[in-house]
Parts: C-alpha cells; sequence; structure tokens
C-alpha cells in the first residue's frame, strides 16, 4: 500500500488545499492529512479544531485520514510507514523553499520522497492568510473555503471597521 502525508498548518483548511488531497488520493492509497505545529504562526483555530474541519471536508473521500504531529516531519512520515510527502505549489517562489526543505528532508531520512503537484491555476492566490483577511472584512468565503466551515471562520474574527462603519 503506497501511503502519502501532505503536512500544513491548515489554519484553516482552502479549496487549494482540499484540490491538493483530492488529486493526492488518485494517487496514493492512502493518504494522511498532518496538522503540523508551526512554532512561527499563531494559529486562528486550535489543533484539534484544525483537524475537525479537515475531517468535515474530506469525508467524501474513503483514503484520508486526518492526524497531527509536533515531531519532525520525516521522523512522522517515517514512523506512519509512508515514503512519500506531498506538497502543493503556487508560485516558484513556493517552489524555492519547498525544495530545501525537500532536500534537507532526503538528507536525514534517504528513503523519504517529496511530490510536488502544482497548484490548480484558480487556486494560486489562495492561502490561508488570504483567506483570514478577506473574512475579517466580511468577504464572500465560497470561492477560497469549504463551504462546510465557513461560519466556522467568520464566528471566529471579530469584524473590522472600515471608515467607521463594521464591515462583515
Amino acid at each position: 500500500m503506497k501511503t502519502a502525508v501532505y503536512p500544513g498548518s491548515f489554519d484553516p483548511i482552502t479549496l487549494g488545499h482540499l484540490n491538493i488531497i483530492r488529486r493526492a488520493c488518485a494517487i496514493f492509497d492512502k493518504v494522511l492529512v498532518c496538522v503540523m505545529i508551526n512554532s512561527d504562526k499563531r494559529p486562528l483555530f486550535t489543533l484539534d479544531e484544525r483537524m475537525e474541519l479537515i475531517r468535515r471536508t474530506v469525508r467524501r473521500y474513503r483514503n484520508v485520514e486526518v492526524d497531527a504531529s509536533d515531531e519532525l516531519l520525516v521522523s512522522y512520515v517515517k514512523q506512519k510507514g509512508a515514503n512519500v510527502i506531498v506538497k502543493g505549489l503556487r508560485a516558484v517562489s513556493d517552489f524555492d523553499w519547498e525544495f530545501q526543505i525537500a532536500l534537507a528532508n532526503k538528507k536525514i531520512e534517504p528513503t523519504i520522497d517529496t511530490i510536488f503537484l502544482a497548484s490548480s491555476e484558480k487556486y494560486t492566490y489562495l492561502s490561508s492568510t488570504v483567506v483570514k483577511e478577506m473574512a475579517r472584512y466580511g468577504a464572500d468565503l465560497s470561492g477560497f473555503v469549504p463551504r462546510e466551515i465557513i461560519g466556522d471562520i467568520t464566528s471566529r474574527l471579530p469584524p473590522r471597521r472600515v471608515n467607521g462603519s463594521v464591515t462583515r
């Protein structure tokens, strides 16, 4: 059985993430979507909340499991019996960083490969940061995140004042 790990902070999961998950499911027998702890980020949602948001959006995929880890990614991948890390790329700038990480991971654990899936062109601009900013200004999030979690996002973010009036 070919198992891949798709790591990320997923704060929150976006339609771009979901696109990568869907495509990884067609390639691998099992896809572990792993919420990783990124000490450089201050998440909007707790670890458990992010896992629940992901679970709600991937129910239709029988070969997806949701997990979390605060350990080194390659250690997690090896522990789970996987040998592939899946990374989505939106732009060349993503590749520069992800390629460096892939090489470091390969140095640490030569049996683990990283594959890069280019983002669908309709999601190249999309990130969790963009979603949170759009939500703060009351934008319609239906083109950014799975419909199942829109209410979770909008209820978590306080409305902003623009030109003296509250937006939402």
